[in-house]
């Protein structure tokens, strides 16, 4: 059940018109650490990763995970060579496959280009309502509704429909939950979990997260 943000068929045209060289990383690699020196743009080609950055006491805080075609390194400004990486880019799939462009070259393109200018421009915008979004349910619904605003989230990017319902048909444990909820301990995310077995809203099936009740998984996120 994709949910596609936006439209990639301009950025996939881009990327058909070049020949840019695709590198390949296995499941728990790192593309890039918050804060080191990179020349590169990355976009994903296939595969799952997730964004994530360090709080200065050392706990993980997960941003989103990305399973299509897309941009997954901010762009900062045209005329730097390097660029500190915003967050880490870790991989989540057995393996991912992503363009590498060297960033000066691209922002020619992009300047180059009318359509790929739209493009990012519309990125940058679906980015911040994005990230807006989301911070607004995690100050809004406390820490039971956050869990639910992050499973929705994983029923946006991941859902399959089943008979009984919807499969988040990827894996997510406990532990990346509280690390996209704000919550320090995955103990905490097993308890509201358990809620939400226990009205009938979820059930774990082969590790995966089944939704049966999306209704009531929806009524607890402040909107």
């Amino acid at each position: 059940m994709q949910h596609p943000m936006m439209d990639n068929q301009t950025l996939q045209q881009y990327l058909d018109q070049h020949h840019f060289p695709v590198i390949i990383k296995t499941k728990k690699k790192y593309l890039t650490y918050e804060g080191l020196q990179d020349r590169y743009v990355y976009i994903l080609k296939s595969g799952v990763i997730k964004t994530s950055v360090i709080s200065p006491d050392g706990r993980e805080f997960n941003f989103r995970y990305i399973n299509q075609l897309e941009i997954v390194s901010l762009l900062k400004d045209e005329y730097s060579q390097f660029t500190d990486a915003p967050f880490n880019i870790r991989i989540e799939s057995k393996q991912a496959e992503l363009y590498r462009i060297d960033r000066v070259q691209f922002w020619r393109d992009i300047n180059c280009d009318i359509d790929l200018q739209q493009y990012v421009k519309e990125y940058y915008r679906v980015r911040l309502l994005h990230s807006m979004k989301k911070m607004q349910q995690m100050l809004m619904n406390g820490k039971f509704g956050a869990v639910c605003t992050q499973i929705y989230e994983l029923y946006e990017t991941f859902g399959v429909p089943v008979t009984e319902g919807t499969l988040i048909d990827f894996v997510v444990t406990n532990e990346d939950i509280a690390h996209f909820c704000g919550i320090t301990s995955a103990s905490s995310v097993n308890r509201m979990m358990q809620q939400l077995r226990d009205v009938g809203a979820i059930e774990i099936r082969d590790r995966k997260i089944l939704i049966k009740k999306l209704e009531v998984i929806k009524d607890q996120i402040i909107v």
